[in-house]
């Protein structure tokens, strides 16, 4: 497995497309109950395939990525070849995961408690894997406002 299986919550808002993959696999919902009863571990292998298929899917679509903690903020722009970062730490008690937090430092992003760091790196492995990781590590896709907005900022 490339990644790691969906949740239940996931293959349950992704029913109809497993459902889907199943047909194509010519495997329907009769088949596909005997499947889970009398062998889980092939069950269990349609599932894994499927979710290396969604996730692949999401991962090469997705262009940009952020993290947020207390104090600092991680902007990802994922291109082809490059991940490009910038860093934000904010140097006294703030805490960046509140909406008040949030606001002053989109009104402050110069503010001399503000340091920003930017820099690119080709992928040391697969591009999506790359991403992968870092959602597992609590990152989630973004439409890359923020990221823009301090990459004009720093340019």
């Amino acid at each position: 497995m490339k990644y790691r299986q969906l949740t239940k919550e996931q293959f349950e808002s992704l029913h109809e497309d497993f459902a889907r993959f199943l047909a194509s696999q010519s495997i329907d919902v009769k088949e596909w109950n005997q499947i889970k009863q009398e062998k889980p571990d092939v069950a269990e292998e349609e599932m894994n395939v499927f979710s290396d298929v969604v996730w692949d899917d999401v991962l090469t679509k997705t262009q940009y990525i952020e993290h947020f903690s207390k104090t600092s903020v991680n902007l990802f722009k994922c291109d082809a070849e490059e991940i490009h970062r910038i860093a934000i730490k904010i140097n006294w008690d703030i805490n960046l995961l509140e909406q008040k937090g949030f606001e002053w430092l989109m009104q402050n992003p110069m503010d001399n408690s503000v340091d920003i760091f930017k820099g690119s790196k080709p992928y040391h492995t697969e591009r999506n894997l790359e991403i992968f990781d870092l959602m597992e590590k609590g990152s989630s896709i973004s439409k890359g406002e923020i990221f823009e907005y301090f990459n004009q900022l720093v340019s």
